[in-house]
């Protein structure tokens, strides 16, 4: 288990590192440190098709996002890490791939206040990365502008369903933030971005990413035959 550590400043901003025998615990905590000696604030980890495992954390007063392949055994960080979205203030990256593009959703800097969300795509994970502008799709213009009054913290693929996945976010609630709630709505991958790639200034050949927004649904029932 990989996790952010912190005090009530925020001047730590370390990772932590547990291991169990089990997803449900027992762990055992091994360490916390500052990857690369830099601040790791908001952070996930992100497991390739390959096996090889990254982690991907805000940095320099969230100025800018690093990614670092893990080591085999996924309990640390190699010295492979590279400085990406720089100078852009986003945090709360979830990454996900379809097909052989890499998706990421992040979060602009205003602390527990939502604001808007932006997703980006890259061939290689270690970048460059280009922004594909605001994926939410649904409600009003104040729904979309700040994340459904959400932050993204996974994207979850559906098995058996391509190109479909679950966007989960933190709802907080500064107040009482024990008693912050879910959101969990449907991502799909395809047609083209409404917005021109940052660099190549034009259209890329990644697929749009859409997130709507439901007051309820469900996923689509799925017919499995045994073998």
């Amino acid at each position: 288990m990989w996790m952010h550590i912190d005090d009530s400043n925020y001047t730590k901003s370390s990772i932590g590192v547990a291991t169990s025998a089990s997803p449900t615990g027992p762990f055992t905590y091994l360490y916390s440190k500052r990857p690369h000696n830099c601040e790791s604030r908001d952070m996930t980890i992100f497991k390739d098709d390959d096996g090889k495992a990254y982690l991907i954390y805000s940095s320099k007063g969230n100025s800018e996002l690093h990614i670092a392949r893990l080591t085999d055994d996924y309990l640390d960080v190699t010295d492979n890490m590279q400085r990406i979205l720089v100078a852009k203030y986003r945090e709360a990256p979830a990454l996900f791939k379809f097909g052989r593009t890499y998706y990421m959703i992040t979060s602009g800097c205003t602390g527990w206040a939502p604001n808007t969300a932006k997703a980006h795509a890259a061939t290689s994970i270690m970048g460059p990365w280009e922004t594909l502008g605001n994926p939410f799709v649904g409600g009003n213009e104040i729904y979309r502008s700040t994340t459904f009054f959400s932050q993204g913290t996974f994207v979850l693929p559906v098995a058996g369903l391509p190109g479909l996945f679950i966007f989960m976010a933190d709802r907080w609630k500064p107040s009482d933030l024990r008693d912050s709630r879910y959101v969990w709505l449907p991502l799909t991958v395809g047609g083209r971005p409404d917005e021109a790639a940052d660099y190549s200034y034009m259209f890329p050949r990644w697929s749009k990413v859409s997130i709507y927004w439901h007051k309820m649904w469900r996923l689509p029932e799925l017919s499995y035959r045994a073998t």
